[in-house]
């Protein structure tokens, strides 16, 4: 199955910081099993991580020794383009304005249903990924913008054709798609029957992969092409 930031497995990293730790760890339960999850229990904890670390979002609690979640808003929205949730207890209108005035993209409030944190989650990392053609497929990612290939955290070196050829079956998850489809979807090429370049390309990623993983990413449907899996 496909997955994508909304249904996330590897993964958009999460940062969470929060100095309550029952609260910290119901956030990591919530997200662990879609998302890399990472946990700060105090201001000073959090902002090391930031100032070493790339998130896609962040969950930031407001009131929290050595440095408060306000002043680490600022920081985080100055030095990164990572996606900030505040948590908060206060309810005002007024407030939850002057969060977003200052950068938030989004706040929950205390007390909070699982449900709903998953949800804005969701909501938030898939605009990260519409914003930055990034596509997941359980440890694979690509990042079209950086025409960068990931797999379980590794690099992986693709020529200009398996990545297109690799980019053209993330963007159709599920899908299987004949030679001539993926043939004709490269850089607005023209299908000329030649079956075995695509097989060719598709055969040098499959070994660049296994030189990472034992799983498999793209199957073989006889008969049409190929298809992630």
């Amino acid at each position: 199955m496909s997955k994508t930031y909304l249904k996330g497995e590897v993964m958009a990293h999460i940062l969470i910081i929060e100095d309550d730790r029952d609260i910290a760890d119901l956030l990591a339960l919530t997200l662990r099993n879609h998302y890399d999850v990472t946990v700060a229990h105090d201001g000073k904890e959090g902002y090391a991580y930031i100032k070493n670390n790339t998130f896609d979002l962040i969950l930031l609690d407001l009131m929290m020794p050595y440095i408060n979640g306000e002043t680490l808003l600022g920081e985080i929205k100055a030095h990164t383009s990572s996606k900030v949730i505040i948590i908060t207890a206060k309810h005002e209108l007024e407030h939850k304005v002057n969060l977003l005035t200052l950068g938030a993209d989004d706040y929950i409030t205390k007390p909070f249903y699982q449900e709903e944190v998953l949800a804005r989650v969701m909501v938030q990392l898939r605009n990260v990924e519409e914003m930055n053609n990034v596509h997941i497929h359980r440890g694979l990612k690509l990042d079209e913008e950086k025409r960068e290939v990931n797999l379980n955290n590794q690099i992986v070196q693709l020529t200009n054709s398996e990545f297109d050829i690799l980019s053209v079956l993330m963007k159709n998850p599920e899908v299987p798609l004949s030679k001539q489809k993926i043939y004709n979807a490269l850089r607005n090429g023209t299908y000329v029957g030649d079956d075995n370049t695509i097989s060719v390309h598709v055969s040098n990623i499959r070994k660049k992969f296994n030189q990472i993983t034992d799983e498999s990413y793209i199957k073989t449907v006889w008969g049409i092409g190929f298809m992630l899996e």
